[in-house]
């Protein structure tokens, strides 16, 4: 039976860091993301009122900086030949992230059959962002269901990868998950646990576990 591989991207395919720190390092503003980042780890701040700080901060954000920011970011290495790989097997891979969706979404280019973030308005903005769409940790969970209706699986076939405490959800629903780079948050959650840089490494703990 095909099985659903569900991806976080903060963290845990990006190396260290988060989306928006990587936007506002092309506009010289990472210090004060990583600060808002800090906040809402921290459950200072909820998402939505991340979201529309990060709005703020990025008056000047133009599609030239969104790519620079998506080609420079430091990736885990080898995502494409897992998601290859995932694809060969005849499984699914999708990303769901608290991220803007205009970064997200470029994984599909990749090679993520989808690939979920937080709703933003089109870049350069012209709009302000609604907190209606802004992801939540439980959201994640409502995602992966509605992937699994999409592709026929259900959540005892999906496994979930993971840096921190906005999967801790996902890690409850799903039987299988990989704490990658992970913090505190998922301490004693995950099936497995995986430091370093390669996903590859940290996909072959379930890649026999069909």
């Amino acid at each position: 039976m095909a099985r659903l591989h569900l991806f976080d991207l903060d963290g845990t395919l990006l190396r260290g860091t988060s989306a928006p720190v990587e936007i506002s390092r092309q506009l010289g503003l990472e210090l004060e993301t990583a600060a808002l980042d800090r906040e809402v780890s921290a459950g200072l701040i909820g998402p939505p009122e991340y979201a529309q700080r990060v709005h703020a901060l990025w008056a000047e954000l133009t599609e030239v900086h969104v790519a620079a920011a998506f080609e420079s970011a430091p990736w885990m290495t080898r995502i494409r030949e897992v998601w290859a790989e995932i694809r060969g097997q005849g499984d699914y891979c999708a990303v769901i992230s608290l991220s803007p969706s205009f970064f997200v979404e470029r994984l599909t280019g990749w090679g993520a059959h989808a690939a979920y973030g937080s709703r933003f308005p089109a870049v350069p903005f012209t709009e302000p962002v609604d907190p209606a769409g802004v992801l939540s940790a439980e959201a994640k969970v409502r995602i992966a269901d509605l992937l699994c209706a999409e592709f026929g699986v259900t959540r005892a076939q999906c496994v979930a990868y993971g840096d921190s405490g906005s999967d801790k959800a996902l890690f409850g629903a799903v039987p299988v998950s990989v704490a990658v780079n992970a913090d505190h948050h998922l301490a004693g959650l995950a099936t497995h646990t995986y430091m370093g840089m390669d996903l590859w490494e940290a996909y072959e703990l379930v890649r026999s576990g069909r």
